[in-house]
Formats: structure tokens, sequence, C-alpha cells
């Protein structure tokens, strides 16, 4: 028997595993992913970016757990060998009636201690000479890194202090008895004392499954890009971010220089019609028909319904895509910009219809489930991972 069993394979589960084994040394742990390899889904699809913390409400686990995970990530990086560049980035006002909302993203940087200045037109050409904008936020701490490699170090690190990876198992039942919980998989059945469920886009699924009883539902929403054409990569030095809609619960479409080189443009956000469906094709019908019927989802909808039309138009639209991208780079045309893979964000929403807007991570005497990590889930994931522990410690 198992003394604590992670259902799922991403960089919060991984980073968990690693933990674990951090502070209590020759614990039984047992990670189970259901895909071929670990990092298949939000961690191998992320951006890249390693968060300064500036967007989140003070106070919140997002805003706590992202300043403390992202020096515990750099220090790991750093440890590890594993590439990342603190390269900065700025928050752009392209037009007066954003000014407002800007400083409002200053002033929460500076309640959560973020290295941030508000600078004028003439040093954001410093930074960014290709960027428009009438004021800006230079955050030079926010960094890019490679989430993937992070996972696969981890999970590296994990095995060599004795845990067990296995791949290739999904969890199909869960069984409690007396001293131990079952979880019946496709590669068999696994005996455990405690359980923690870190698994992403099925976060809520599993944690039911798992005997949890929760209200909010996973939403999927697919974040499409483009990338730069290698001609035009000179646009953009480093990351150039818009000021996000406080009506709106997604950033915006924004620029990232990557860690492996080029520059990804996006995300827009929109209804993705499968929990996994990272192409417009895909559609899972029991996914699809969880997310319309869900009464959460429809109020969501209908208090964001012209914002939704625009982000479903640019879906389908190089031009309106451009369009947007133009308010940041006047340069950019439909010309310099390539279809990049995209990825699916798993969006905790309440029946209320309400973006579930921190991370919720919910326990009890035997299991931890995390129901929404979204961004910035992967730079704070050391962090969530301790958080974790700190909860299932004291009850081995």
């Amino acid at each position: 028997m198992y003394d604590v069993a992670i259902v799922g394979g991403g960089i919060v589960g991984l980073a968990t595993a690693w933990q674990l084994l951090q502070h209590r040394p020759g614990l039984s742990v047992l990670v189970i992913e259901k895909e071929a390899e670990v990092a298949m889904h939000q961690t191998g699809h992320n951006s890249g970016v390693i968060h300064a913390g500036i967007y989140y409400k003070p106070g919140s686990l997002r805003a706590l757990n992202c300043r403390q995970g992202k020096l515990a990530l750099e220090e790991f990086c750093s440890k590890h060998e594993i590439p990342f560049d603190r390269c900065g980035k700025v928050i752009v006002a392209t037009c007066n009636s954003e000014l407002p909302a800007l400083e409002k993203v200053y002033q929460r940087g500076i309640a959560n201690e973020i290295e941030c200045e508000k600078i004028t037109p003439d040093r954001l050409a410093e930074l960014e000479p290709h960027a428009s904008g009438v004021a800006a936020i230079h955050v030079p701490e926010t960094g890019i890194v490679d989430y993937r490699l992070v996972a696969n170090k981890l999970s590296e690190l994990m095995q060599s202090q004795g845990a067990e990876l296995h791949c290739n198992t999904q969890l199909t039942g869960y069984r409690r008895e007396t001293a131990s919980q079952i979880l019946l998989t496709s590669q068999g059945d696994f005996a455990t004392r405690f359980v923690i469920t870190c698994a992403g886009l099925q976060s809520d699924r599993i944690a039911k499954l798992c005997g949890a009883s929760i209200q909010s539902k996973i939403v999927p929403f697919r974040g499409e890009y483009y990338d730069l054409k290698p001609k035009a990569r000179h646009l953009c030095r480093n990351l150039i971010y818009p000021v996000p809609d406080p009506q709106f619960p997604f950033l915006g479409v924004h620029f990232t220089r990557m860690i492996q080189g080029g520059v990804e443009c996006g995300p827009n956000a929109v209804l993705a019609f499968s929990r996994e469906g990272y192409k417009k094709t895909q559609i899972n019908c029991r996914d699809l028909f969880d997310s319309l019927a869900f009464s959460g989802f429809r109020k969501l909808s209908r208090k964001h319904w012209q914002a939704g039309m625009g982000e479903m138009w640019r879906s389908f639209s190089k031009q309106a895509f451009v369009k947007e991208l133009k308010k940041l780079i006047p340069e950019i045309t439909a010309d310099d910009l390539v279809p990049a893979p995209a990825g699916v964000r798993a969006q905790a929403i309440t029946p209320d219809g309400e973006i579930v807007d921190d991370f919720l991570i919910e326990s009890d005497d035997r299991a931890v489930h995390v129901l929404n990590a979204p961004s910035p889930a992967a730079t704070a994931s050391l962090n969530i991972g301790k958080t974790i522990v700190e909860k299932v410690l004291p009850m081995l």
C-alpha cells in the first residue's frame, strides 16, 4: 500500500510528489497519469511565462503562491540547469480610456510587492520600439521558461527519490475502505492511505469519482495562437501585454517571446468543444453537453456574450485577430503570422455563473483535491505543491 497516490502527471501533480519527498524522504508515493507521458495537457501547451504576480488580488492564493512559487521556480531552474530568462514585460495602455484600469493593475503590483514601474511612451519605445501606447507598466522580473522541461526534471527527481510513475494509467473507479483507499485504474488497482487529485482539465470529474462533493464545474476554453514569422520577430523584443478588461475574465491577446526562440501571439479564448480539444474540429459530445447544460456556463455566457462573440469572430477571422494585435504593434500584418498550436484552459465556474478567480484546493482527512489551478499555476507549481504537502503530512 502506498502512503500517497497522486492522480495527474501535470506540473502541479509532479511538483507535489517532489515536495512530499523533499519534506519526508522515504514516503511511498505513486503518481498515475492517463497519457503516455507527463505534461501532455495544460503544462505542455503553456506559453512559458514566469509570472511576477501583478494581476492577482492581494492576499489571494494566486498572489501568494505566485510570488513564492516564482522564486522557488527560478532557484530550481538554476540548480538543475533549465534555461530561463528574466526578460521583463510591458503592460500597455493603447488609449486614454484604459488608463484607470492600468492604474489599478499598478496598484495591485505595489500591494503584491512586485518590482514594477509606470513608464512614459518614450521609455516604452526604448524597451519595445515597435509597441504603441499612451502609457505602460514595466515589470522587469517577469520571465520565460519551458515548463515541459521543468515537469520532466521533477518527474526524474521524484523517481530517483523512490516515487513511482505509472503512465497510460487512467482512473476508472474508487473505493474507500476502513484503512485505505482503492484506486481502480486501467492498469489494475492501487491501495493508498491518502489521495491527491491534480487532474487539470478533468479535475472536477476525478474529484467526484474519488468521493468529493463539489459545486463548481470545469469549462474548457481554447486559447488560439499565431507565431511571428522570422522576418517579423524583431517587432517584439520580450513580452507585450494589453491592459486587461476588468469586465472580462481573460487577459487579451499579447506577444510572448519563447525561451526556445520565436514569438507567440495570442490567445483569444473560445469555448472548446472537447476538454482536450486543441483543434477547432475536435468535438467530444459528453464534454460539450456538460458545458452547454451547466447553468453556470449559460449565466456566464449571458453576462459576457458581446466579448464572447468577439473572441469567436477572431477564432475564424485572421484579419480580426490582426486588428487586435495592431493595437499593441501597429506594424503587424496578416502576412507576418502563421498558425501555432493552441492550448486549453481548465476554468472552474460556479453554478451562479461566476469565474472561480483563485486557486481552489479542498481537502478532508484522507484526500486533497486541486479543483481550480489556472494561470499562474505553472509559475506557482512548486509552492502549490508545498501548500498541499503542508495539508497532507499531519494526516500521515
